[in-house]
């Protein structure tokens, strides 16, 4: 493209990250000691149906501790079912929801017990707000209902309760319709109401337990805790906290180009986490925040994703095959149902990963472009080796949790002018 200068790239460099880390060592033996702790005799009989929840993100292991909670249902005579709980994803249809599941490994014949997938929910009940909340069918007719789901800080909002098992029973358990509505509501009422509506769900009292996921700053599974209905709010406040303290983040402020190689669904619900690009545009609010990026280049799409490019707005370049790799119907479905539209608008794209930079670079308003403080990373939930250019190598060796694997060298292309993987040597 003519309008695209080629300027002098700046040498880089990849550096490992030292993390937090605590992972578990035998998650189905955690899953299942957890899962015994709890006192269910007097609440379960033989032969019951229980609607286990399990949305859409791509939680490490999330097959294996599905599959673990649903023996352990089964164990005590139970008949467990699997629902989607991920509100509007999938394009909002059963279909897309089971694909999506099954991107997670978590299918009918990997889990052993059927999917109910459909979009039917019931109003249960209206908060003081007016907040009409809803609930999937599936798992009001069942007798009881698990959610399994992390905790984590959420993308776009601050509050006691983020993301977690509480926004899974408020939103994602009320399909199409019920985030609808909420995303609504919370534009004039905030995010806190997450908090009031899970009350409300949870004095119906069909909810069995729910199992919250904890993962370090690695990824790994870091904690598996089942929690009884009447402490899950309160405890999952203290959960939120840890998950905050466990996380890993760029360890850069004040950067020119931030580059990201996958961005998707199953990484975060707006594709590339906030809380580690320091970027949201959103109509209950905006943030820049650190490593305040200047400008952010996503490469491709991760193929879990499904075509859906929720997210793709807070990028400023990306790439044509990434765009062409875009399923609009589901990308809209999500973004709208989220009164969102800002994060489906498709930024600036060229045809290579050397085109990209370049636009980057050029719109960086620097004097040199060799002074460039790029970072380039694998995704947001991947943070122990990124690409670094030599603007930023005083600051890598004044820190202790920072090691160069390689020297300072050119930005390796390939014939097309794209990038190759971001791996360990």
């Amino acid at each position: 493209m003519d309008n695209i200068i080629s300027v002098q790239l700046p040498e880089v460099a990849l550096i490992k990250q030292k993390l937090y880390r605590s992972a578990i060592p035998d998650v189905p033996y955690t899953v299942l000691e957890s899962l015994k702790s709890l006192p269910l005799e007097d609440r379960i009989k033989p032969g019951q149906t229980v609607a286990v929840a399990v949305g859409s993100r791509g939680i490490h292991l999330i097959d294996t501790v599905v599959f673990h909670c649903l023996k352990f249902l089964k164990s005590k005579g139970l008949k467990p079912f699997i629902v989607p709980a991920m509100g509007s994803h999938g394009g909002a249809t059963p279909d897309g929801q089971l694909n999506v599941l099954a991107k997670l490994g978590i299918t009918e014949k990997a889990m052993g017990v059927k999917i109910i997938a459909d979009m039917d929910v019931t109003e249960v009940g209206q908060l003081s707000s007016g907040t009409r909340i809803y609930f999937s069918q599936q798992a009001l007719q069942a007798d009881y209902f698990v959610a399994i789901n992390r905790v984590k800080p959420h993308t776009k909002f601050r509050a006691p309760i983020e993301s977690g098992l509480c926004k899974m029973l408020t939103i994602g358990m009320g399909k199409k319709k019920g985030a609808s509505e909420f995303h609504l509501r919370a534009v004039k009422h905030s995010f806190s109401i997450i908090e009031k509506a899970a009350a409300l769900i949870l004095a119906k009292g069909k909810m069995l337990f729910g199992l919250a996921l904890l993962e370090d700053g690695y990824g790994d599974l870091a904690r598996v805790e089942a929690l009884f209905p009447n402490a899950l709010i309160e405890h999952e406040k203290k959960l939120l906290k840890e998950a905050r303290s466990l996380m890993g983040s760029i360890p850069f402020d004040f950067i020119d180009v931030l580059i990201i190689d996958f961005f998707g669904k199953n990484i975060s619900g707006i594709g590339m986490d906030s809380n580690i690009t320091g970027r949201h545009r959103d109509i209950v609010g905006d943030f820049f925040t650190t490593p305040h990026a200047r400008r952010i280049f996503v490469r491709d799409l991760t193929p879990e994703s499904d075509g859906n490019g929720t997210g793709i707005g807070l990028a400023d370049v990306t790439t044509r095959r990434l765009v062409e790799s875009l399923d609009l119907q589901k990308t809209y479905a999500n973004t709208l149902t989220a009164i969102s539209p800002e994060k489906a608008a498709i930024p600036i794209y060229l045809d290579s990963d050397r085109q990209a930079l370049d636009a980057c670079i050029q719109t960086t308003g620097l004097d040199s472009t060799l002074d460039a403080r790029m970072v380039r990373i694998k995704d947001t939930a991947s943070l122990e080796f990124l690409q670094v250019s030599a603007a930023l190598g005083t600051e890598v060796s004044a820190n202790p949790k920072l090691e160069q694997l390689t020297p300072w060298g050119p930005i390796e292309f390939d014939g097309k002018g794209n990038l190759g993987a971001l791996s360990r040597p």
